[in-house]
């Protein structure tokens, strides 16, 4: 029989974590030892009902949470493993509001994807673009949350009904979910969440009255801003059987980039999930931008015991969802994985040119009218071609992403670390490296990243590591995946890309885009203006 000592050191602590992303859900027990036990998972639905508008039921959101939640912390109940506490990411700049009585929401959750405002937003760009740059991170943009909850306010007598009797909220979807947990006890919003939202001061950490002023929200329903490990509560034991301290919460593409391993000025991360994100830490004050580039953002790492890691950012909006349409709605490919394994199949050079635009294009390019293509197609073109095709069109983005961050920050990018759903594919991943001119590595466990980066966030709080750093040490390096194009053939395909994008755009200025030129947002030789996501 086993004493009470041997006992002791067979359980394990852990932390309940929960991964709220754009297409699902996610909650695992992530272990002492820094893995994550099997994650259990439930989709999200997306609806859009004109091609501007992107929207998900936050009711939705709350009870697949919960279920996942339950899910993990059986798994742990039956592998003897202590859980300290509940950590969790979510997708950024999606906001919704509700009724702080009732606990319902008063409308839709708006998705970062978004675009309604997109037209209207230009008129105020040269008035408010250099000083929100400045202030906030990020000019006048595409979305703007706190002027549709403003809106929200004066068109929707339900949502005017709940302010005039002091009992509306307003909050991204981490805001939500930590209302809801801690029954109601705690409206706030995580830094990288607030960043994201686009209000953010860089400088006080806290709301920039004068544009939340100009944009005419509230005060009243805005969250309080805390650190990623700041003051959470705990969750209410009617919801999860428990009474756990809310350890951290994080933006996912924030949490990933502690997980994947970039920690230091110059390091970096790109992770391909609904939409491809390209991260560089910065350093511990907000970077001056040597060179303005469209799409490329400041925003805060991670904000812990009232100090910031800034880091510089550019996105892709539509490369996973774009790879799902191919799949389930135009039915070009039987799966995600498929069109994978076909890419594989085509070992030659390829005419197929995508460009994932479903949903505007940003960077190097700000046109947020702009549309996909798929060229370059012929009677000699196979499946398996164009989904090498389609999969270049990918790291092609990637690469846009990586030269306006590295010409935002003044500075190359040292290490480049990947991670998501797409980063299994070998081919995107030596494409990734061939266009880049230089090693590509795919970190192991990429799959979790978002999960296990906030919860090591919040395993240092609660004690189950000395540092962040800890956490990851213990875990193995991921494959390397060297370039092996020459310098001409990787600048004679950049080149070719880069006309591409150029003739698209200039094509879409009849739609409402403008074209590439001075004042359009686009490449200039020697200067550029910043814009959003």
């Amino acid at each position: 029989m086993k004493g009470p000592s041997q006992m002791t050191r067979e359980r394990r602590r852990g932390v309940l974590s929960i991964d709220e992303g754009t297409t699902g859900t996610r909650a695992a027990i992530v272990l002492d030892d820094g893995d994550t036990a099997p994650p259990a998972y439930l989709p999200i639905s997306v609806r859009s009902s004109n091609h501007v508008r992107v929207e998900q039921d936050a009711t939705e959101i709350w009870v697949n949470t919960v279920q996942v939640c339950r899910a993990a912390l059986d798994w742990a109940a039956a592998h003897r493993v202590e859980v300290t506490g509940v950590s969790i990411s979510t997708q950024r700049a999606t906001v919704l509001l509700w009724d702080t009585v009732t606990g319902s929401p008063l409308s839709q959750a708006v998705v970062w994807q978004d675009r309604r405002y997109a037209s209207r937003l230009r008129a105020w760009e040269s008035e408010w673009d250099a000083y929100l740059v400045e202030h906030t991170g990020r000019p006048v943009g595409a979305r703007a949350p706190l002027l549709w909850a403003a809106e929200e306010i004066t068109r929707n007598e339900a949502v005017g009904r709940a302010h005039d009797q002091g009992r509306l909220a307003f909050g991204s979807v981490d805001t939500w979910l930590v209302w809801k947990l801690t029954g109601g006890a705690r409206h706030v919003m995580s830094a990288t969440n607030a960043v994201a939202v686009g209000a953010y001061d860089l400088r006080t950490g806290d709301w920039h009255e004068p544009w939340v002023e100009f944009l005419g929200c509230p005060r009243d329903v805005l969250p309080r801003i805390v650190d990623e490990d700041g003051d959470f509560g705990f969750t209410d034991p009617l919801v999860l059987g428990g009474r756990l301290p809310i350890l951290s919460v994080m933006g996912d593409q924030h949490a990933a980039m502690i997980a994947l391993g970039a920690h230091r000025p110059g390091q970096a991360t790109c992770v391909h999930g609904t939409g491809t994100f390209l991260d560089a830490v910065a350093g511990d004050r907000p970077p001056t931008h040597r060179c303005q580039v469209p799409g490329v953002l400041t925003l805060v790492g991670w904000r812990s015991q009232g100090a910031s890691m800034f880091s510089v950012e550019g996105y892709a909006a539509t490369t996973g969802s774009a790879m799902r349409w191919l799949c389930e709605e135009i039915g070009l490919f039987e799966s995600p994985s498929r069109l994978a394994e076909l890419a594989r199949e085509h070992t030659g050079p390829t005419r197929v040119r995508f460009l994932p635009a479903l949903a505007g294009l940003r960077t190097p390019f700000w046109s947020p009218e702009t549309t996909g293509i798929l060229t370059g197609l012929s009677l000699s073109t196979t499946r398996a071609e164009l989904a090498r095709g389609i999969l270049e069109g990918f790291a092609h983005s990637v690469c846009d992403l990586l030269e306006g961050v590295e010409k935002a920050m003044g500075q190359p990018v040292t290490d480049l670390f990947c991670g998501g759903g797409l980063a299994a594919s070998d081919v995107l991943m030596s494409s990734q490296a061939d266009l880049v001119g230089r090693p590509v590595q795919r970190a192991r466990g990429h799959e979790t990243a978002s999960l296990r980066g906030t919860a090591y966030v919040g395993g240092v709080r609660a004690g189950l590591w000395p540092s962040v750093a800890a956490a990851v040490a213990g875990l193995p390096a991921g494959p390397v995946f060297e370039p092996t194009l020459s310098d001409t053939e990787r600048q004679d395909a950049r080149a070719a890309w880069r006309d591409l994008m150029t003739r698209h755009v200039t094509a879409a200025v009849g739609h409402g885009a403008r074209p590439p030129g001075r004042g359009s947002r686009g490449p200039e030789p020697d200067s550029q203006e910043e814009s959003t996501s």
